[in-house]
């Protein structure tokens, strides 16, 4: 048939045009971006324990705010000795203050969601020992009115439920701000997700470089003496071979190349693109750094002079991200602690010890002291203290 050869599978093709630049050993990439997954878990793993951006923010935050000194006063006086002081001094036989509020800080930013558990006496009105709870263990049971009437703990095939009808509920949980769900936080290692997996990648960039000598890649060109410009299968086979075992890793690095007969080496260049791949790491790592509110310079991330000098920094980090998580934590657990004893207390953090903000309390308590037209309890009131028994 004339026309046979243009229907699907039907014949051969009339002619079959050989290539002079023969097989060629190179790559490209062009096609969809491999986003990672974008759970809890996965984002512990990515964004956390496999990116040294985001472990050394997370450290940084829960580190220091567990740190901050915490005062416990009521609206009459601010208490040396105390059971809740006591209590949060030693939560556990296993951990101390810094331990538990470091692990609660911890899974409040990896996660979004902290949970402290409240083992109870059946006499002492506080609890007797805290706890705080893996996050992504944790599942909220929403009632009728949505509502979490229990959480839920899972590990090990097995499942703990926590009851939140009583009187004093046994959890306390802390949760981000977050605008499309009623009962789990939003986690800024979400919002740095994406600047996660582009650090990542050019950091297994970096390993795959160095692995091939830390110079750009070339092409090994095959040109046969009798015309024919194409290697057979187990010719190509065992170059790989060769190429994998020979001359990648650093222990080859400098290695000279030995090319049989018809095979040709053609060095390739760097790209405008591959000199650009630093500065695009370090632009995913400052963006991983404001999604957590860490000053960039205190992460030792080049190119960023928004503060003058290293001090300005750390008083920027204490006030706009330290402090308002630790406000919120501490006032979070004193709430929910205070309706086991009955007692108005609050847990706050003690703002007159810390370093970084010594500068500015010095001026603010000078000012306040200043003001001749302000009584000693509107003075207290400012200063943050509370009210003396005279002032009655």
């Amino acid at each position: 048939m004339v026309f046979q050869f243009l229907k699907r599978g039907g014949g051969d093709a009339p002619e079959q045009k050989a290539s002079a630049a023969g097989r060629v050993m190179a790559w490209g990439g062009a096609g969809r971006v491999a986003w990672s997954p974008r759970d809890v878990v996965s984002l512990t793993k990515n964004g956390f324990l496999g990116n040294p951006i985001g472990f050394r923010a997370v450290k940084l935050i829960a580190e220091a705010a567990a740190a901050l000194p915490l005062v416990l006063q009521d609206r009459e006086r601010r208490y040396e000795a105390h059971p809740l002081i006591d209590l949060m001094r030693r939560p556990n036989p296993a951990q101390g203050r810094a331990e538990l509020l470091e692990a609660l800080y911890g899974h409040l930013l990896l996660t979004g969601n902290a949970y402290v558990e409240a083992v109870a006496g059946e006499e002492a009105a506080l609890p007797l020992e805290l706890y705080v709870l893996r996050s992504d263990r944790m599942s909220v049971v929403p009632g009728a009115d949505g509502w979490p009437v229990a959480y839920e703990y899972a590990v090990g095939g097995r499942k703990h439920r926590f009851d939140m009808t009583g009187e004093i509920p046994p959890i306390c949980h802390i949760r981000s701000f977050h605008p499309q769900d009623d009962h789990y936080g939003f986690t800024p290692m979400r919002a740095a997700a994406s600047a996660v997996d582009v650090h990542n990648a050019a950091s297994r960039w970096s390993k795959a470089l160095l692995d091939n000598a830390a110079r750009p890649s070339g092409a090994i060109v095959y040109r046969g003496s009798d015309g024919n410009a194409t290697l057979t299968q187990e010719q190509y086979d065992r170059l790989l071979d060769e190429m994998a075992s020979q001359h990648q890793g650093a222990a080859n690095a400098g290695r000279p190349m030995l090319l049989e007969g018809g095979l040709d080496w053609k060095p390739m260049g760097f790209s405008p693109s591959d000199m650009e791949f630093q500065k695009t790491k370090e632009a995913a790592a400052r963006e991983i750094a404001v999604a957590f509110g860490v000053p960039p310079m205190l992460l030792g991330i080049p190119g960023d002079a928004t503060y003058a000098n290293y001090q300005e920094a750390n008083r920027a980090f204490y006030r706009l991200t330290v402090l308002p998580l630790a406000h919120r934590v501490s006032a979070a657990l004193s709430d929910w602690l205070a309706r086991f004893s009955g007692e108005a207390v609050e847990l706050r953090p003690d703002l007159d010890q810390v370093p970084a903000l010594a500068g500015e309390r010095d001026q603010q308590w000078r000012r306040v002291s200043e003001a001749s037209f302000l009584t000693d309890a509107e003075k207290r009131a400012i200063l943050g203290l509370p009210k003396i028994a005279e002032e009655e």
